[in-house]
């Protein structure tokens, strides 16, 4: 934990125009564009399983939603990383 509160302070401290401040919101962006998909798709699954248990006759159509819903979260998941990353290309020392 110590190693990342100096990363932080180092980054924060480099730069007069708020380029470390930069590199610290390009990695927290990615970093809960990931724990998010995580949380969504978990939830996906889990009410897609409940929803299979409860009614095992719409097994189909409940596997279809769920792929759907899963690929739309991964899509927002990717597109916010792909920001991050953007922004952190964007910033030169």
């Amino acid at each position: 934990m110590l190693h990342i509160l100096t990363l932080l302070q180092y980054a924060a401290a480099s730069g007069a125009n708020g380029r470390g401040l930069g590199l610290i919101g390009a990695g927290l962006a990615a970093g809960v564009a990931v724990v998010g998909a995580g949380v969504g798709i978990g939830r996906i699954g889990g009410s897609a399983t409940e929803g299979i248990a409860r009614q095992p006759d719409a097994t189909a159509r409940i596997q279809t939603a769920m792929i759907i819903a899963a690929a739309l979260v991964e899509g927002v998941a990717l597109f916010v990383a792909v920001i991050g990353f953007l922004i952190q290309g964007k910033i030169t020392f």
